[in-house]
């Protein structure tokens, strides 16, 4: 769980289209924070500000901290709404957590020893990932950023599933809970081994390669 993330809003009370389209001119974009069992609060926050968080792939999946009225609030992203053509964010949704809350978030997948797994390094075989997220349920204070899989040690044909991926304390996986998890524990990796196609392509690259180096100078 990260604090590194903080928001500076303030409160509006104006509703409807036309009063957010006056603050989007004005440079700020509008939002809510509701959940804790507190009254939803209506706010809004500088729309450059909020893109550079946005820049930052762990607040996602983050503890925020956002200042409202001289006070601080823990929250978490729970929605946002971009512009389908342009760099714009028009609204954005955040939920009020405290540290033993449990909560459902998507995390990101970071895989760690590719280069060095024996199926790459030695066998020239290649990745590929079924997914590069996880939705996980764990206690607010317990929230991870990313969850890391290594695969140092797959070798071509190897695969990893939701139950070999080794989680932090006091987070689960969704998928897993269910009623029966074998039939949903998806692939996560695996090692495809080269195809004759790819050692083509690469030996004409080579020779390509070769035929434009430059001759010799004659003595």
């Amino acid at each position: 769980m990260s604090d590194l993330f903080n928001i500076k809003a303030v409160a509006r009370s104006d509703k409807g289209k036309g009063a957010s389209r006056r603050l989007r001119r004005e440079g700020l974009v509008p939002g809510v924070i509701y959940g804790g069992g507190k009254e939803p609060e209506m706010i809004s926050t500088l729309h450059n500000k909020l893109l550079q968080l946005l820049e930052h792939e762990a607040f996602y999946s983050s503890i925020v901290n956002v200042e409202l009225d001289g006070r601080k609030q823990r929250v978490i992203l729970k929605d946002l709404q971009r512009h389908p053509a342009k760099p714009f964010v028009l609204h954005f949704d955040l939920q009020r957590v405290a540290d033993t809350d449990r909560i459902r978030m998507n995390v990101p997948l970071h895989f760690v020893g590719e280069e060095q797994a024996p199926g790459v390094k030695q066998s020239g075989g290649t990745f590929s990932h079924a997914l590069v997220d996880l939705e996980i349920i764990c206690e607010a204070q317990n929230l991870p950023e990313y969850i890391e899989v290594d695969v140092s040690a797959m070798d071509v044909g190897d695969m990893l599933h939701l139950s070999d991926i080794k989680l932090p304390e006091g987070v689960e996986i969704v998928a897993l809970g269910h009623g029966d998890s074998h039939d949903h524990d998806e692939l996560v990796v695996t090692i495809h081994a080269k195809t004759a196609a790819t050692e083509a392509s690469s030996e004409e690259e080579t020779a390509a390669e070769a035929d434009e180096e430059p001759a010799g100078e004659e003595e």
